[in-house]
């Protein structure tokens, strides 16, 4: 496959996953009212940007899909913030990948990324949306959301590597 016909291939690639991300964050939608924010399924996704497309490809397609969501649901106050915390997610899971090539990466790298989504957050209620110590009240929520996310990512990259299509088709971005 010729270098163009590849760089096709995941900037397509890229386009589905931030799309799936994007419903996966809208499809279920549960209220924190300490915060405004909400927690969804749209980690699993980030992860899967993460682990299957990487690199900036990778970190574009979860940020840009998660903040679409945000968006599209009444949350653009967060959207900054998502587009930001879920691209770090992708990148910092992606380069844990990358060093370990491995099962053991893949948690690595949703351990790293989860936190990056509560600490992200943190910070963005705290001092940019200027609820201080009340932006504590958020951290069950976003642990549920973190811990949520790396099972769901876990099960998934496992899941679609049991499929031949998919993982043919997958192991483009994990370079």
């Amino acid at each position: 496959m010729s270098s163009g016909t590849s760089n096709i291939r995941r900037l397509v690639f890229s386009a589905m996953l931030a799309a799936l991300a994007c419903i996966c964050t809208m499809v279920i939608q549960i209220p924190v009212p300490a915060t405004g924010g909400y927690i969804n399924l749209g980690d699993s996704i980030v992860l899967l940007c993460a682990w299957y497309i990487g690199g900036v490809y990778g970190a574009a397609a979860a940020g840009i899909g998660t903040m679409l969501a945000d968006m599209l649901s009444g949350y653009a106050i967060y959207a900054p913030a998502t587009f930001v915390i879920k691209a770090c997610m992708a990148l910092a899971a992606w380069a844990i990948f990358r060093k370990f090539h491995s099962h053991r990466g893949q948690y690595l790298g949703a351990v790293a990324a989860a936190l990056i989504m509560m600490t992200g957050y943190l910070l963005y209620e705290s001092l940019i949306l200027g609820l201080g110590l009340g932006a504590f009240a958020a951290i069950p929520a976003n642990l549920i959301q973190g811990f949520t996310g790396c099972v769901g990512g876990v099960v998934l990259s496992l899941l679609m590597e049991k499929n031949a299509f998919l993982r043919n088709m997958l192991h483009t971005g994990r370079s």
